[in-house]
């Protein structure tokens, strides 16, 4: 192994900053960063004819995520939302925004409320609840000063509300039936009746989803992305008089983030293309078909996570990354045609020279397909080196080339780490996306088998050095991984992931079940099936060394997974290493914790390669 320059513990200090929204004068940005651990709100004056970023101020002091903060249209203050220990049950308060005060607007704290929208006029908001059945999210609207809310729309589905219409008389809500099927409804905000906007998908056809509407200037229609009819997500415009939908353009890619300025008149949108990010704007006053291109910031290629315009519509803050640079908020002045960074995450004193950008690669599987993955390689020796190879989770997620501080610590010891999107990623259309689906699950650890034959054969890792890790849904292929196929493996790493697909669905999140029986398939007709294909009825194969990860409080994947694994393999004296977290949900996202957890598994995987040596 390279002898270390930078601790583990340095990497892990490098920081992220996002979630940036505009105060209703444009002269200050909130974002979200955890310079402290864990993410709270800060804000930052924006001066952008200064050279550095202004220091920013903290205004929040929970020591618990916070997951968003959106300020008022005409006062200085902030809706915040955040949730205790990692359990998603998000509670909903209003920060006055010099920070001085952080008032709870709901109080239930085994239910979860997602925030909405603010009423155009600053009075009321928005959220989802699912207070009145775990399973599902009705609507709700409250009046911010006295604290008094109405139930706007009680459905038993997954009812996620968003935008008001601009003059606050409807209300925009998505309804998703499955994780690959949604519709648009509006709200009648005096009368509670409800419009449906776009058809409600078949079931037994195809996943086709309609998100991300925004109003158009003239208040006729609606811009927003679907993939129905297609197999990429596509910009399109929605006629709201005749509900005719209309295709603005024919994508080879995903267009994956749509925003709008409040008065319709600029929109900005970004595509994936093959998982980097391509930013356009245009202005569309006049209608698209009268679109004007605008000028677009111009940024060494990587990942762009959220787009949000300031009040006026005069700049677009957005979170960007790449895979050798942390999560930041940069911010972009349309009139001045500038880009300024307007957070400065530290890097942990490690030299951005020292971070390693991927190649894009593709190697073949077992049915000819090509599966696309990002490799990353240490600079001195690039051939029979150890190889970790990690999965995402999802399953209809997909890795992009973004700043991840784990994969950077191990290449900068020795190791290549390969991140696959195997068949099921999104990403790359609808038909790659359902290839995983229900009977297919084992096809897509099938290429995890074959990403470890190409890593061997082109030379690039020692094939009796050869790892597997993932979280999620990617902690499933890795214990899918080193029980069909046990000989591939010297180690592997499972954090917070699937090990029973029956208790899995027995136990997660009621609102969750049933949105993922579409992918996973259900236990009432595909229970054999799911008994079959679960880790755990095979654990008697697995011979690789194995560490687990959970945290305690995980509402999606439940801690019961890691335990069933875990309890398995120490009967069977096969070695496995298990840190359970009290103060976490789905993943590790306290610094301490992953203090704590990452270089154990650094540690751990050492003691098992040195006996491949």
């Amino acid at each position: 192994m390279v002898k270390e320059a930078y601790s583990f513990e340095r990497y892990l200090n490098v920081r992220t900053a996002f979630g940036p929204h505009f105060s209703p004068d444009g002269k200050k940005l909130s974002f979200l960063t955890n310079i402290t651990g864990v993410a709270e709100v800060w804000s930052v004056p924006l001066n952008l004819q200064a050279a550095t970023p202004l220091w920013p101020d903290q205004l929040t002091f929970r020591g618990e995520r916070v997951s968003s903060a959106v300020y008022a249209p005409h006062a200085d203050v902030l809706l915040v939302s955040g949730d205790i220990g990692g359990n998603e049950r998000a509670q909903l308060f209003l920060l006055e925004a010099d920070g001085s005060r952080l008032t709870a607007l709901t109080s239930n704290l085994e239910v979860m409320h997602i925030f909405g929208d603010w009423s155009p006029d600053g009075q009321y908001i928005t959220y989802s609840s699912n207070e009145r059945d775990a399973r599902y999210f009705d609507v709700y609207e409250m009046e911010v000063a006295t604290g008094e809310r109405r139930l706007l729309l009680q459905h038993d589905g997954t009812n996620y509300v968003h935008g008001y219409s601009p003059d606050g008389s409807q209300i925009q809500v998505s309804r998703w039936l499955s994780n690959t099927r949604s519709q648009i409804l509006l709200v009648e905000r005096a009368t509670g009746a409800v419009r449906a906007l776009t058809p409600e998908p078949d079931a037994d056809v195809r996943g086709v989803v309609y998100q991300a509407a925004a109003w158009s200037a003239d208040g006729q229609g609606l811009y927003l992305l679907s993939n129905c009819d297609r197999q990429f997500h596509s910009l399109a415009y929605l006629d709201l008089s005749t509900l005719d939908l209309h295709y603005l353009g024919e994508d080879r890619w995903d267009v994956e983030l749509l925003e709008v300025t409040k008065d319709g008149t600029r929109l900005a949108m970004s595509v994936n293309e093959d998982g980097y990010s391509t930013l356009t704007l245009f202005d569309i006053a006049q209608g698209w078909e009268q679109r004007q291109p605008l000028l677009t910031p111009t940024l060494p290629r990587g990942v762009v996570y959220e787009l949000t315009w300031s009040e006026d519509g005069s700049r677009l803050a957005l979170s960007y990354t790449t895979a050798d640079d942390a999560l930041d908020v940069w911010v972009w002045d349309l009139e001045a045609g500038a880009i300024t960074r307007a957070t400065q995450s530290s890097r942990g004193g490690i030299p951005q020279s020292s971070f390693v950008n991927p190649s894009l690669v593709h190697y073949p599987t077992f049915d000819g397909r090509e599966i696309p993955a990002f490799l990353y390689l240490p600079a001195e020796q690039q051939q029979q080196l150890p190889v970790i190879i990690n999965v995402h989770g999802g399953p209809e997620g997909q890795s992009r080339p973004v700043f991840d501080p784990v994969t950077q610590y191990f290449v900068s010891q020795g190791y290549a780490v390969l991140v696959p999107n195997v068949r099921g990623s999104t990403g790359y259309g609808y038909e790659y996306q359902s290839l995983d689906d229900v009977r297919l699950r084992m096809d897509s650890v099938a290429d995890l088998q074959h990403a470890a034959l190409w890593l061997s054969q082109s030379s690039i890792a020692d094939s009796k050095r050869i790892i597997v890790m993932g979280g999620s849904y990617g902690g499933f292929m890795v214990l899918s991984a080193i029980t069909t196929y046990p000989d591939l493996w010297a180690a592997a790493v499972d954090i917070v992931g699937i090990a029973n697909f029956v208790t899995f669905l027995e136990n997660t999140g009621p609102w969750r079940r049933k949105l993922r029986e579409s992918e996973y398939g259900s236990l009432e007709n595909d229970r054999e099936f799911l008994e079959q294909i679960s880790p755990i009825r095979s654990v008697d194969k697995i011979t690789a060394p194995l560490f687990v990860v959970h945290g305690a409080n995980d509402p999606r994947v439940p801690v019961g997974e890691a335990e069933q694994i875990v309890s398995a393999l120490r009967q069977r004296q096969v070695p496995v290493e298990y840190l359970r977290f009290e103060d976490e949900g789905h993943g590790l996202i306290k610094r301490s914790n992953r203090l704590i957890a990452y270089p154990a598994i650094a540690r751990f995987l050492e003691q098992q390669l040195a006996s491949h040596a």
